[in-house]
């Protein structure tokens, strides 16, 4: 069972509060290429810097922001492995799934169904409301963006996920010996960790419900599946389907996109629709492809 593997005597709770310590300094380290990016900016081409996460994302021609903005994460997934291996014993894998083996025809299966309906969703959106939207696509910034987003987003979507599906989620099911308390921790948890995207400043901070609502759905998938695997595909194909399909000026990725919306964000049924609609869609395909029951034992 995906949990239980990593309930042990010897892993107690205080060692994941190390471990996440240190995921958060490796991470911390990880971003120095992008510090150095901007005080030789401020220091050697003049150029001023407000610390805020708009300046952040238009200081820097957008290709080589989200390079920089993605390269935390490779060396995150690094320590993610040394901390996981060395410090509690365990092997990536038993943190990844049950299977004796990644089965990747579940990422696949999840990443290409997301990218359909991410693709679909964006597409009715412009055919109802042509004029919330404007053509962005300029061929060679968008081929290194790309090369840049298949390479690195991966990586950003893989260390969330081994961080919130997998390593906290055991740990706190080390804590509590269940299963509803680490769906619930990591859910909110994750959700909070987005409070500094400036989706969160322009819409405020009821687009929460739909951080914490992806949360749990993706906690819910680990759970009855026994392994990350449909979450690491879906969270892959939200990522990079949406850098390589829309940007905004308020979004958290700025990119070369096929599509920009101009339009004024606000808080709509778009924000719930995800969560009480479409996320419940998602579950009912996965549970009949890969027969799913007992779902109280599983989740509870």
């Amino acid at each position: 069972m995906f949990l239980e593997q990593g309930i042990k005597v010897e892993n107690n709770f205080g060692k994941y509060i190390i471990g996440s310590l240190l995921i958060i300094a490796i991470s911390f380290i990880g971003q120095l290429p992008l510090l150095a990016a901007i005080l030789y900016q401020i220091f050697v081409n003049g150029r001023k810097y407000q610390t805020n996460n708009f300046e952040l994302m238009h200081f820097f021609e957008p290709n080589f922001t989200l390079f920089l903005i993605l390269i935390p994460s490779v060396i995150t997934l690094f320590g993610i492995y040394f901390i996981i291996r060395y410090l509690h014993g365990q092997t990536l894998l038993s943190v990844t799934t049950a299977r004796e083996s990644i089965d990747w025809s579940r990422v696949s299966f999840s990443f290409a169904l997301w990218t359909l309906i991410t693709i679909a969703s964006v597409l009715v959106t412009f055919y109802i409301n042509p004029e919330n939207f404007k053509v962005n696509f300029n061929l060679v910034p968008f081929l290194v963006l790309v090369l840049i987003g298949t390479l690195l987003i991966p990586f950003q979507t893989t260390v969330e996920e081994y961080v919130f599906r997998g390593y906290l989620m055991q740990g706190f099911a080390n804590l509590a010996r269940n299963r509803w308390f680490p769906l619930v921790m990591t859910s909110v948890i994750f959700g909070l960790m987005h409070l500094a995207n400036p989706e969160v400043e322009k819409m405020g901070s009821i687009i929460l419900v739909y951080y914490i609502g992806t949360g749990l759905f993706l906690g819910i998938i680990t759970l009855m599946d026994e392994g990350m695997e449909l979450a690491l595909g879906f969270h892959a194909a939200n990522n990079l389907v949406s850098a390589l399909l829309v940007t905004s000026d308020w979004s958290a990725f700025q990119t070369h996109s096929i599509f920009k919306d101009v339009s004024e964000p606000k808080v709509g049924f778009d924000i719930i629709l995800p969560v009480v609609v479409i996320y419940p869609f998602l579950l009912f395909i996965f549970s009949r492809k890969y027969k799913w029951s007992d779902w109280k034992k599983k989740l509870i």
